[in-house]
């Protein structure tokens, strides 16, 4: 393409109570039309475990050591959080959760499809260049202003050795961050593909060997590359709904899925805890849900990214107001998350952003995983991040 203009409380994984997990799931199940009875094991097999460098490690999962980083892995899932420098300098920019995603492009040798916001990682570029170089059919889908397409940003070097490249071309965001390799692995999460989205800010990848989610997200793709962004696409297939190794995944895409719908009826179901780190949260209707669970006797806490938590349009202040642990983050740079962990079993991420722009107008993803042994490493990163944040101070209570 021709260069355009820029436009928990605890760190143990504690055991789930049965009944509470049969519930959730066939709930969630029955509201999407799906039939698990006689399908779903409702006994979590899970052992409580010790937090060895930073991953929860039970008899299901085991851990991924990382120097930057931490990183677990079980089933069909591998999961990395990032461990921000707190640093401009990019000497320091080593051992963190790049470099495991630059060895898996590495190995890919047939098909490498990437939906990138924003693309200015030097160790991701150079090993997509490897790729396209040793016979590996590249394309990529883009934020055409967020990578720089008319300047001398790192997309052009991909133009250049004749990679197809297409932008989206319009005001809304591609806001997309996901890899398809080789038609069996999805990588997705809440990280650019940067130095500082690796290095700088706090976030989580999340790496997907499932059929169904190639299938889901490989769909999601095409549309995108035949130039098809935003709200004119169709709804996405019921097959976003499926079972793998007898976990429940769910895969939805905005603005053509009602996600914010979606959230609200998953939040609902929730008996015992929600947690959430966020980057943005806007949307009064998830709030309600949060408000809602809250007075049912739900223990409910949240991490924001301080930048914007206390304008009128954030949902901090009154989610602060009504009791609930509200938080804001102590990363220097950037609180990146986009996660909500509901009753220790269920998992929420992606790159959505819990905001209008997000439900209306991006091409967003998000995947739902109802998996306790993910849910820990997720809860482990909860915990960290609580352990740097503060409480919210001087904000005004009706």
């Amino acid at each position: 393409m021709a260069k355009k203009k820029s436009t928990s409380k605890s760190n143990d994984s504690r055991s789930i109570i049965t009944g509470i997990i049969g519930a959730i799931i066939i709930a969630l199940a029955a509201w999407f039309g799906v039939d698990l009875s006689g399908v779903i094991d409702t006994g979590t097999g899970d052992v409580p475990g010790e937090n060895t460098g930073g991953n929860v490690v039970t008899g299901n999962v085991t851990g991924i050591n990382l120097q930057r980083g931490f990183g677990a892995e079980a089933r069909f899932w591998q999961v990395y959080f990032t461990e921000p420098t707190g640093s401009n300098d990019t000497s320091l920019y080593n051992g963190g959760v790049d470099e495991p995603l630059a060895s898996a492009i590495d190995n890919v040798r047939s098909t490498l499809d990437i939906a990138a916001f924003e693309w200015a990682n030097p160790r991701l570029n150079a090993a997509v260049l490897r790729a396209h170089q040793r016979g590996v059919t590249v394309r990529m889908v883009v934020d055409d202003e967020h990578t720089d397409m008319d300047s001398d940003g790192m997309i052009n070097e991909l133009i250049d050795a004749g990679i197809p490249v297409v932008g989206d071309e319009r005001s809304g965001l591609m806001h997309n961050k996901f890899m398809i390799m080789d038609s069996t692995i999805v990588w997705t999460g809440s990280m650019n593909f940067t130095e500082g989205g690796s290095y700088r800010n706090n976030n989580n990848l999340l790496r997907i060997q499932a059929p169904q989610a190639v299938t889901s997200y490989q769909a999601e793709f095409n549309e995108m590359l035949s130039g098809d962004f935003g709200s004119s696409r169709s709804e996405s297939s019921a097959a976003n709904f499926f079972t793998d190794e007898g976990t429940q995944v769910q895969i939805i895409f905005a603005p053509e899925d009602d996600v914010d719908v979606n959230m609200v009826n998953i939040l609902s179901l929730a008996e015992e805890s929600i947690r959430f780190m966020t980057f943005s949260f806007t949307l009064d209707e998830v709030g309600d849900a949060l408000l809602e669970r809250s007075a049912a006797g739900v223990d409910i806490s949240g991490i924001f990214e301080v930048r914007g938590s206390e304008t009128s349009f954030s949902e901090m202040t009154r989610l602060f107001c009504a009791g609930m642990d509200m938080r804001q983050d102590g990363n220097p740079f950037t609180f990146h998350h986009k996660v909500f962990i509901i009753d220790e079993s269920i998992v929420m991420t992606g790159s959505f952003n819990i905001s209008a722009n997000a439900t209306t107008s991006n091409d967003e993803n998000q995947i739902i995983i109802s998996d306790p042994d993910l849910a820990a490493q997720y809860i482990a990163e909860f915990d960290r991040r609580m352990a740097e944040s503060r409480v919210p101070d001087g904000l005004s209570c009706p």
